[in-house]
């Protein structure tokens, strides 16, 4: 420490360097466990994400199956209907 200084004042100098580490330390400390718990969130989110979507990959072509196969039904009833139904005015 600095010369001329009295026991006492090292002594709360040296008090307060050791309390401002000790503070700091805990700080850096508990960042790091943020750090961690942020980045484990993050990659449990991903992976729950993952799980959603896998599913959802093939959705898309089987409901363009099923409307292909109502446009079928569709044009199957239409068929019917033209041969079954008389036309109006028909008699």
């Amino acid at each position: 420490m600095l010369p001329g200084m009295s026991t006492d004042t090292k002594w709360i100098l040296g008090t307060m360097i050791g309390t401002w580490v000790g503070l700091l330390t805990v700080v850096v400390t508990l960042t790091g466990g943020v750090r961690a718990d942020l980045r484990d969130a993050r990659a449990d989110i991903n992976g729950r994400m993952d799980r959603i979507e896998n599913p959802l990959d093939g959705f898309d072509d089987r409901l363009r199956a099923v409307e292909i196969g109502f446009g079928k039904v569709d044009q199957r009833l239409a068929t019917l209907e033209r041969a079954i139904i008389p036309a109006a005015g028909v008699d």
